[in-house]
C-alpha cells in the first residue's frame, strides 16, 4: 500500500494496515516542515535565486518545498534583499494577478494564508497581498521570527515563508533544536564550508536533501525518494519502487543423491569423530 499526504491521516492509514499485516509505503510533508539554512559565507544571490525559484514552484505547495529559512544574522539583511529582488524579478510585483503563477488549491488553502498573514502582518517585509477571485497569494516573507514560534513548527504548504535569524557562531544550537522535532522531508543548506555541510547532512534526519541546491535531489536517476519517522517510510522511484512494492522469495533446489552426513546425527562414536573434524575444517 502506498500513501502521500498528511502524518495525521497517515497514522490511520497505518493503523488500518497493521490489522492485515499489509506493508505500507508512506510519503509524507513532515509535521515541522523543512528546513533551509543559509550561513554567512553562503553566495546570497545564488541562494536567493534558487530559493525564490523553489518558492513560487506550485505557490509553495510541494511536499519538499522550503518551510522555513534560517539566515545568519550578519547577512540576514543582505539576503533578505537578494530574495525580495528574485521574487520580482522572476514573477513580477503583483504576482496574485501574474496568469504565469500557480494558483492555490482551494478556496480554505487561499484563506489560510489570508489568516497567517493576518496574524504576522506586523512582520511581513514583502508580499502579503493575494487575489482571492484567482486563488493566488503572492509569496511572502515574515521577518524576523523566532525558533520556538508556532509558524516554523508546523508544515505550511503554501507561499508563506518566515524566517528564523541566528548567530552564525550558534548554528550548533539550530541544528540541536531542528534535530529534536519531527524528522523533515527535505533538508537544504546553502555554505561554502562543505566540511560543515556534510557533518550537518550526515548529523541530522531527513528523507533527502541539497548542499547549495534545491529540490534536484528527487531527480537524481536510480537513487531513492523516502521520508523517515513523521515524513515517511520505504522508498521509490525506479528500482526502489519496484523493490518496494514487490517481494523477493528464495527458493533452493535440493539433491536426492550425494548428501553429506555432516549435519545429521549420530556425533557420537568414530563416525562423530570424523564429522567432528571436519566441521572443524569448515569452520576456519
Amino acid at each position: 500500500m502506498f500513501y502521500t499526504g498528511s502524518p495525521s491521516v497517515a497514522k490511520h492509514v497505518l493503523a488500518e494496515a497493521a490489522k492485515n499485516l499489509t506493508p505500507v509505503a508512506l510519503e509524507l510533508g513532515g509535521e515541522t516542515g523543512n528546513w533551509c539554512i543559509v550561513r554567512k559565507d553562503a553566495d546570497l544571490k545564488d541562494a536567493a535565486r534558487k530559493i525564490a525559484f523553489f518558492k513560487i514552484c506550485n505557490a509553495g505547495q510541494i511536499c519538499i518545498n522550503i518551510n522555513q529559512i534560517a539566515v545568519a544574522k550578519e547577512v540576514a539583511d543582505e539576503f533578505l534583499c537578494e530574495l525580495k529582488r528574485e521574487f520580482v524579478r522572476q514573477i513580477g510585483e503583483k504576482p496574485e494577478d501574474n496568469p504565469e503563477y500557480p494558483k492555490l488549491i482551494t478556496t480554505g488553502a487561499y484563506e489560510k494564508c489570508e489568516k497567517l498573514a493576518a496574524e504576522h502582518s506586523d512582520r511581513i517585509i514583502f508580499g502579503g497581498t493575494g487575489n482571492k477571485s484567482t486563488c493566488r497569494f503572492s509569496p511572502t516573507i515574515i521577518y524576523p521570527v523566532d525558533i520556538n514560534e508556532d509558524i516554523v513548527q508546523k508544515e505550511l504548504f503554501c507561499p508563506i515563508l518566515p524566517v528564523v535569524p541566528f548567530e552564525d557562531n550558534d548554528i550548533d544550537t539550530i541544528a540541536e533544536i531542528i534535530a529534536e522535532r519531527e524528522h523533515p522531508l527535505a533538508m537544504y543548506v546553502f555554505t561554502s564550508d562543505k566540511k560543515w555541510a556534510k557533518s550537518f547532512m550526515s548529523a541530522q534526519q531527513f528523507g533527502g536533501g541539497c548542499i547549495n541546491e534545491v529540490c534536484i535531489h528527487m531527480m537524481v536517476k536510480g537513487v531513492p525518494f523516502n521520508g523517515t519517522g513523521h515524513s515517511g517510510m520505504g522508498a521509490y522511484h525506479g528500482e526502489w519502487g519496484f523493490r518496494e512494492f514487490t517481494h523477493p522469495t528464495t527458493v533452493l533446489k535440493g539433491k536426492t543423491h550425494m548428501n553429506l552426513s555432516l549435519r545429521e546425527h549420530p556425533y557420537s562414536g568414530k563416525a562423530g569423530e570424523r564429522k567432528m573434524s571436519f566441521l572443524k575444517v569448515f569452520e576456519k
